[in-house]
């Protein structure tokens, strides 16, 4: 690092920065944009977004005191910047990895990362509780919100925009335009921040900028009084967030550190009882020819080559689960027209965008609105249509009332395709597939299936096409399949049955979803000790096959359930049915293998799941300890 760079080899602090002269900013930024696609090139991650504001990042660190001056980043896509400027510059190469930084920014990394995220649109609400929380204390401290045009187009922004404009209290917003979520920026807002860039004044006079700042003078503003919002209406055409009780600003140039930073001095100097709006015009990707070239900008990448911006492709032959729901759901979609997608503002992730490229006019990306989507997808449901929602598990969780009041109440026949279910690696607790086992199967109405493999993925989709009658989910993992041939669009499976793989005696492992190729090397290693386990796919947690459950529990001692989700899952509704038939009483021994009651961070996923217990040689063990029990019940003292 030394000889690669002159500014950030003695930049390791905000307070560094406040050291520099104007005029090496600009080199600092060149470097930190350097030191950023050298880390992400070895590490994977979201790069583009971090790309786009390097010289916001560090004219926020300029101008402000922080960590006093709190700054709170919306998702954490873009704070690999803030992270190399605030201490964590040696541990860069750490991203994402094992005991490494996380992906995001995150409370207890640093004293620099006031609020935790990873979802989108939480920013301004955060900041307007910690700005109250600092006028309830009298404290002087700023507080700074950076949220994206993507994510400021979703519901909780608004209701936290309405809530900051009513409450008189101090704080900036940094509304960070790039253009640009992961996806492109569908419905009114981006249409409204487009026409608001398009204004001849932004493209043609330079002394807007000046404008600006004067209109944030004190002087100014005593003096002129409603001149100054003539002058805002002039310069912006009138805002929807002035009407929101915004003092708005812009848009200016986010790429220039001498536009940027008098902008910010008057914005935290400004006497303003209410929240401020700055409005900045960036490039996501920006300094990097091929994320500025790329159709997402290099949202998120695996490893690449810096000079050919090539990412290292996964080695594995086998499909993603991700392309195997899209094509196959293309292939019924090309027979049956009531067949749409929906997706919010995820189509790459999910497989929408291929549905998307084959039926246009059928897919529907809402933005960063799963809130809508679900409720959206039963209004399609009620017209006889058979909307299927293709959200990851851990975003469907913003959904929640809305899968319930919307969908489960009134049994609307709404297909939920759950990606990334299960433990997720890199992107660590925050995108984790934890809890969608749980959360959907306690409610009434619904079918809740896992796959084992991609084959039966395929046999799920096909079976949800006539499922008219009920609200169904298919949860599977992130990443690919395990090789299977892909069964046709005809076969289908009975709801509610689940399968026997290998009959075996005494013990019997019952499966739920992908965790099935870890029970079968179990099984391999146990018969070599003389153990010979009956192997179970559930396919189901509801309804539960509770007949051949029934069968496998009076043929056996002993019973393991395993599932890649939290207590309160499949283990519960097996031990719940056992419970309640009685088949418990008698000398039947049943444990369960979830999750563990805790987040795990981010690390490759083979460590994870070994971590959390869910791996081959975790169950192996878990089924020797089982038939080694010896039960004592002792009395609590």
């Amino acid at each position: 690092m030394k000889n690669k760079h002159q500014v950030l080899e003695n930049v390791n602090f905000p307070s560094d920065i406040k050291k520099l002269k104007r005029s090496e900013l600009k080199l600092l930024a060149k470097e930190v944009r350097e030191e950023l696609i050298d880390a992400v090139s070895v590490t994977g991650g979201h790069l583009g977004a971090g790309l786009g504001v390097v010289e916001l990042t560090i004219a926020l660190h300029y101008v402000f005191d922080t960590p006093n001056d709190k700054l709170i980043w919306d998702v954490g896509h873009q704070s690999y910047p803030h992270k190399i400027l605030t201490g964590r510059k040696d541990k860069i190469k750490t991203l994402r990895q094992g005991k490494g930084l996380s992906g995001f920014t995150k409370r207890s990394e640093s004293e620099y990362d006031p609020f935790g995220a990873a979802h989108s649109s939480t920013s301004i609400s955060s900041a307007l509780g910690v700005a109250i929380a600092n006028k309830l204390s009298k404290k002087s401290d700023q507080v700074i919100a950076v949220i994206g045009d993507g994510a400021i187009s979703a519901g909780m922004a608004y209701e936290a925009m309405n809530n900051a404009g009513a409450s008189k209290t101090k704080m900036i917003v940094i509304l960070n335009d790039n253009d640009m979520s992961i996806a492109k920026p569908v419905g009114a807002m981006g249409k409204y921040l487009a026409k608001l860039l398009s204004t001849k004044l932004y493209f043609s006079f330079r002394e807007t900028i000046k404008l600006i700042i004067s209109a944030f003078s004190k002087r100014f503003s005593d003096k002129a009084g409603k001149a100054e919002d003539f002058l805002r209406s002039a310069v912006t055409g009138g805002t929807l967030f002035n009407s929101m009780g915004f003092y708005y600003v812009g848009p200016i140039d986010g790429h220039d550190i001498d536009d940027l930073i008098p902008v910010l001095h008057n914005a935290k100097n400004l006497n303003h009882d209410g929240p401020i709006m700055i409005h900045i015009k960036t490039k996501k990707g920006k300094g990097y020819e091929f994320a500025e070239r790329s159709n997402d900008k290099f949202h998120g990448v695996s490893k690449f080559d810096v000079k050919t911006g090539i990412q290292k492709k996964s080695k594995s032959k086998a499909p993603s689960y991700t392309k195997v729901f899209a094509n196959t759901l293309i292939k019924h979609a090309e027979k049956d027209s009531k067949i749409v997608g929906i997706t919010a503002a995820m189509p790459s992730g999910t497989g929408m965008d291929l549905f998307g490229d084959r039926f246009p006019s059928r897919m529907f990306d809402v933005g960063i609105a799963e809130q809508h989507a679900v409720t959206f997808a039963a209004g399609l449901a009620t017209e006889g249509y058979k909307p299927y929602a293709a959200i990851y598990s851990t975003f469907l969780q913003r959904a929640y009332d809305q899968v319930v009041h919307d969908v489960a109440i009134q049994s609307l026949p709404v297909r939920f395709a759950i990606d990334r279910a299960g433990l997720v690696g890199a992107d660590g607790p925050t995108h984790a597939g934890s809890f969608d086992i749980t959360y959907l199967s306690t409610l009434p109405n619904f079918i809740v299936m896992a796959p084992s493999d991609e084959g039966e993925l395929v046999k799920m989709i096909n079976t949800s096409i006539d499922l008219d009658k009920n609200p169904s989910a298919i949860r599977y993992p992130r990443g690919n399949g395990i090789g299977v041939e892909l069964p046709s669009i005809d076969e289908k499976i009975d709801i509610g049955k689940g399968r026997i793989i290998v009959e075996g005696k005494k013990i019997a492992i019952l499966n739920f979803g992908a965790r099935l190729e870890e029970c079968m090397i179990a099984k391999e290693n146990l018969f070599k000790k003389g153990i010979n386990p009956t192997i179970f796919d559930a396919r189901f947690v509801k309804p539960l096959d509770e007949n051949l459950i029934w069968q496998i529990a009076t043929d056996h001692e002993y019973l393991i359930t395993i599932e890649e989700g939290s207590i309160g899952g499949f283990g519960s509704h097996v031990s719940n049915f056992l419970t309640n038939k009685n088949l418990l009483d008698a000398n039947i021994k049943l444990r369960t293998m979830t999750l563990p009651d805790q987040f795990l961070d981010q690390d490759d996923p083979i460590k994870m799941y070994k971590q959390a217990g869910l791996d081959a040689d975790s169950i192996e063990q878990k089924v020797l300890d089982l038939l080694n029990s010896k039960i004592i019940i002792q009395k609590q003292k």
